[in-house]
């Protein structure tokens, strides 16, 4: 098991790093919301990771925090829930959204998420109420920016995420209104999730 990786970031698209650890790179699957806090690259790193190995594929997940990993070997617990929908959970919300939401019993902000549907957001709560109830997780880091292109970078992460193309543009539009123009593409995109989780 691959726990923890530190190196250098060589490379990093919409959810998706090349790490450099002393000559090997190691490509990483992250959320939005561990994308959102990673540096320039060339810049160092050290993400905790989880390591996936199927008959057809072997997968490294990658997180910013402890909490947000620990929350990922939760959800893949869960009963239909794989590693991609995991990690779309985890890049519509913050890892304190997601366990207040599961504390509180609230389906709508789940329902919400792209790739959640009904049954699952039920077995979510269902599944890791008891699991999360004592969980206690700290406020979110402020994001750094993350390109120049930030209406196309915040379209393509919300396209990633599993919005339609249009739905993303729809969504970007709406976020610029109301967070300014001077915002960068990780406010842009939370901005936009977060409408999502309130509507």
């Amino acid at each position: 098991m691959i726990g923890y990786l530190s190196g250098v970031l060589r490379a990093r698209q919409a959810q998706e790093l090349l790490v450099d650890v002393q000559g090997v790179g190691y490509e990483v699957q992250v959320s939005l919301n561990t994308w959102f806090d990673l540096p320039e690259s060339g810049q160092p790193v050290a993400l905790y990771t989880h390591f996936v190995v199927r008959e057809d594929a072997q997968q490294l997940f990658g997180f910013g925090t402890l909490a947000e990993r620990d929350l990922f070997r939760e959800l893949i617990r869960v009963s239909g829930v794989g590693p991609r929908l995991a990690l779309a959970v985890l890049s519509g919300m913050t890892v304190a959204e997601f366990v207040r939401c599961v504390q509180a019993g609230e389906l709508a902000p789940l329902v919400r998420l792209p790739g959640v549907g009904r049954k699952t957001a039920e077995r979510l709560l269902v599944e890791l109420r008891d699991r999360l109830a004592g969980w206690l997780v700290a406020a979110p880091v402020p994001a750094h920016d993350a390109g120049a292109d930030l209406t196309g970078e915040a379209e393509s992460a919300l396209i990633a995420l599993g919005y339609k193309p249009a739905e993303a543009a729809r969504m970007v539009a709406a976020a610029q209104e109301a967070v300014g123009t001077g915002a960068d593409s990780a406010a842009l995109i939370r901005a936009a999730l977060r409408a999502v989780v309130k509507n």
